[in-house]
């Protein structure tokens, strides 16, 4: 991925250490640039500056950044320097989820209050304002701020698979994964459908090409699955958040399928919300009792954490739902700037093209 512009003190001396090669002078920069910015005690989830950093070193661990030699991955200053940054970011999450009272750890039980919790989502319905309301740039700026996370689509819960015991819990989570990755079929892996879907409204579906663009809660929001996944100490949390991030999906792409066709997309461009209806359908029964609830069984210690990462899903999403819905009604894009041109200027024939182009060879429902 290309590294980002730097959005403050703390990002800019980590980018500027990673492009001018790692020092002992550098690295004391960053700890004295993070001490501040922690010292100052804003709001971490929608502070800039400090999730694009954490971003950042996340991705060390992913795709890399350009230019960054891989061996930054296990760089023990950066590493000590990620953990300063993940403490913080894990104590504010822990401060700001609300937990129910926690069941028994029974595989039915964990599965009742997942369920429930699930039910009592009452965020803004960014779903069913894009089904009936939005235009085609705010449904262009939906699928940048959805692409950090679906264009690397299930790799951050793929970090639970060689942590997690034997048993049921890890048989369900390797099935769920899965299909995530296309069963064995590269053009039917998810991201690879998120990407089609983008080339369809004339965006650009190069991972991280937008990074610049989205906010800060976005990327606190990816970067919640890699705090859970890349901890081994968080396992339960991580397969708590697969859990819950499969039992709200089927309804709402539901919705996003509608509100494409409705500005005449073909069923190409919404191909991959139409397979998220049929599949997490399947898989929110799957997490719930074989994942979450087989973990529980499995680890009893892990129980609160398996809660709490589905808490965290449920927390994050009502404040993006929130922000966005609250910029597109006073007529404001909900990026940090608005998109550039070069998007389908009708629609329906135009994104249907651009849909049928990108996928021709590939895949069809």
């Amino acid at each position: 991925m290309k590294i980002p512009a730097p959005r403050g003190r703390v990002s800019a001396t980590l980018i500027d250490l990673l492009h001018a090669g790692r020092s002992t002078a550098g690295y004391a920069a960053l700890d004295s640039a993070v001490t501040e910015a922690l010292s100052a005690g804003g709001d971490l989830l929608r502070d800039e500056d400090l999730q694009l950093a954490l971003f950042c070193l996340y991705e060390l661990h992913y795709s890399g950044l350009d230019g960054v030699a891989d061996d930054a991955e296990w760089e023990p200053d950066l590493i000590r320097i990620r953990a300063r940054l993940e403490a913080a970011f894990e104590e504010v999450l822990r401060r700001t989820v609300s937990l129910p009272e926690l069941p028994a750890p029974r595989s039915e039980d964990v599965a009742e209050t997942l369920f429930a919790l699930a039910a009592k989502d009452d965020g803004p319905s960014v779903s069913r304002f894009i089904a009936s309301k939005a235009s085609v740039e705010q449904l262009r700026e939906f699928l940048v701020l959805r692409s950090v996370y679906q264009l690397k689509e299930a790799d951050p819960h793929s970090w639970a698979i060689p942590r997690l015991p034997v048993g049921r819990a890890k048989a369900a989570l390797v099935e769920i994964q899965a299909d995530e990755y296309g069963g064995g079929r590269q053009e039917r892996m998810h991201s690879k459908l998120f990407a089609n879907t983008m080339e369809g409204l004339g965006l650009d579906a190069g991972y991280g090409h937008y990074i610049d663009l989205v906010p800060a809660l976005t990327l606190a929001s990816s970067n919640a699955m890699s705090l859970f996944g890349l901890n081994r100490r968080l396992r339960g949390a991580i397969a708590g958040h697969l859990a819950a991030f499969e039992m709200t999906s089927s309804i709402p792409n539901s919705f996003y399928a509608r509100g494409f066709r409705r500005h005449g997309f073909s069923d190409e461009v919404t191909y991959y919300f139409d397979e998220h209806v049929e599949a997490d359908a399947v898989h929110e029964q799957i997490a719930a009792r074989d994942l979450a609830g087989g973990l529980a069984e499995a680890e009893p210690a892990l129980l609160e954490d398996i809660i709490f990462g589905a808490a965290t899903v449920l927390a994050i999403d009502a404040m993006l739902g929130e922000d966005q819905l609250l910029a597109w009604q006073a007529g404001s894009p909900a990026l940090l700037a608005p998109l550039p041109d070069g998007g389908p200027e009708e629609a329906g024939p135009a994104g249907s093209a651009l849909a049928a182009a990108a996928i021709a060879g590939g895949v069809t429902p």
